[in-house]
Formats: C-alpha cells, sequence, structure tokens
C-alpha cells in the first residue's frame, strides 16, 4: 500500500482544512513566473475556507518576498500573509544583539540588518555569533569551497543562524546552492546551527499566530494543510509538528521524478531518503 496517496487536485481534501501554510519557491512561482494553477487552487482555497498563509525560507523581510510577485506574474489575491525565514531571523538576530555579527551572503540580503541595533565584524576572533543568508556568489557559488572558513569558525564556538535552512532552490530550470548548504558544512565541522526557518520551530510559531490573527480563532494543527516541494523543510517541518503534508513533486526534485504512473513511486522514494511522510503528492499544485 502506498504511504503517499495521489492528489488530483486541491478540491478534493480543501474541506478537511480551515487554513493552509504554502511554500512559495517551487510551489507558487521557479523564481522567474508564477505557476498559474496553484495560484489559482490557493485563491480558490482562501475564498471558499479560510487563511493562506505563505511560508518562506528566503533570507529577507516578506516586503522583499512579494515586492517580485508582480514581476512573476503571482496575484496578489492568492494569498493572506507571507511568513519569510528573513522575519524570523530577525527575531532571532534581536536576541543575540549586539553581536558583532560575522556575515556570510550576499550584499542583497543585508536588507535582514536593517534598523536591528547589531554590530558587524569580519573577524572570527571579534565576532560573537553567524548569520548566513546566501552563498557570496551568485548564481553560481558552490559550498565546498567554504569548508575551511567555517571550521576556522566552528573552532571559534560561534553559532550560526542560518537564515535560509533550504540547501538549493530552484530558479527557472536551473538549481542553485543556498544557505542551508553552508550550515550542513558547518555541523559536519562540529559548528552548532540555529535555523530560524523550516523545518524548526521559530517560523511555524509566527505563520500559527498569524493564521489565528487572520482567522480571529486558533486553528488546530489538524485542520491545517502544509504545502511543499521540500521534503527535508516543508515536508520535515510539518511531519515535527503533526500537520497533514501536500508534497509537490514538480519543484525542487523535478529532475528526479517520474511521468504519469512512475510518478508515486518517484515521491515515496524522495520523501523516504529524507526520512520523512506526506499524506498527498501531485506534481503541481491545482484546484
Amino acid at each position: 500500500m502506498s504511504s503517499v496517496a495521489l492528489l488530483p487536485g486541491l478540491s478534493k481534501i480543501a474541506a478537511d482544512y480551515d487554513a493552509i501554510l504554502c511554500d512559495v519557491w517551487g510551489v507558487v512561482h521557479n523564481g522567474r513566473e508564477a505557476f498559474a494553477d496553484a495560484c489559482v487552487a490557493l485563491k480558490t482555497f482562501r475564498e471558499t475556507r479560510g487563511p493562506v498563509v505563505l511560508i518562506t525560507n528566503a533570507p529577507v523581510p516578506k516586503e522583499r518576498v512579494t515586492r517580485l510577485f508582480p514581476k512573476f506574474g503571482v496575484p496578489m489575491d492568492c494569498f493572506d500573509d507571507v511568513i519569510a525565514s528573513g522575519d524570523a531571523t530577525r527575531n532571532e538576530l534581536k536576541r543575540q544583539g549586539p553581536g558583532p555579527v560575522y556575515r556570510i551572503g550576499l550584499d542583497e540580503d543585508f536588507g535582514v540588518y536593517a534598523g536591528l541595533p547589531l554590530e558587524f565584524s569580519d573577524d572570527p576572533e571579534v565576532a560573537t555569533v553567524i548569520c548566513c543568508t546566501s552563498l557570496r556568489e551568485y548564481p553560481d557559488g558552490t559550498p565546498e569551497p567554504y569548508r575551511e572558513e567555517l571550521k576556522r569558525l566552528a573552532q571559534r564556538g560561534l553559532p550560526m543562524i542560518c537564515a535560509n535552512p533550504d540547501v538549493v532552490f530552484r530558479q527557472g530550470d536551473k538549481l542553485i546552492w543556498s544557505a542551508g548548504s553552508l550550515a550542513k558544512i558547518y555541523r559536519e565541522e562540529g559548528g552548532k546551527v540555529i535555523s530560524p526557518g523550516k523545518p524548526d520551530e521559530p517560523i511555524y510559531r509566527l505563520a500559527s499566530e498569524r493564521v489565528a490573527q487572520l482567522a480571529g480563532r486558533v486553528i488546530s494543527l489538524g485542520r491545517t494543510l502544509a504545502i511543499g516541494d521540500g521534503p527535508a523543510t516543508d515536508v520535515l517541518g510539518a511531519n515535527r509538528r503533526g500537520i497533514d503534508a501536500l508534497f509537490i513533486g514538480g519543484g525542487i526534485h523535478g529532475h528526479a521524478m517520474g511521468a504519469g504512473d512512475a510518478f508515486l513511486a518517484s515521491a515515496e522514494k524522495i520523501l523516504a531518503a529524507d526520512g520523512v511522510s506526506a499524506k498527498w503528492a501531485m506534481p503541481e499544485l491545482g484546484w
């Protein structure tokens, strides 16, 4: 018997849920253009069932996330709000402040620090915490060249705040290494990693609070559906909280998915590789 069921459309299970927590990259858009059917499905759910909160590991505040939506063709009426890992990261940085913070990432990511009472240092002997938002080289950077730098930082005992736990993300037809790949190396070198984003608690706490505000009541985890394409982030985060998961196979694992009848077997294999389980799977989200 299959551990995950093929779902023909979100409409088949919509009545079982009162809220959705939905990933962005790989489900709503691919970094270049929106997935129109996914946007229609989310819009229909929020009009007929309840709140749709987008929950993303983007290492920037939500304003940076939504700013790109018109360019990609994502309609603003297919969701109620966005909770970004960047927002959860800012909460963690406040707790770690004033630092000094050792920054790893693109200059474009530094909006995550805006307005926070922080100090910064490029000297591992002076810094007290690392914040990793991305690789410094976009889009062609790879994680392994960072190992010696990360090893030195780990030997200093500095905790790393990983603003984007995703190891890779898909932009168009290209997979790009993300901050989670550096966090993986940091753990291998004995360093401690704090992940405000999926699959860890901080981002889900913010998302659940926002869902309750939007609904005007607390919605139980059993009446919440998580949708995402990342087994180690979206699905694992849902599993840890007892939230039903819908796995979207056409995202970061699209290159490894079988077509037609082979799709479900591919989905099961990919989920099993990360030790997670989803209740349903779809190639792409649709109503």
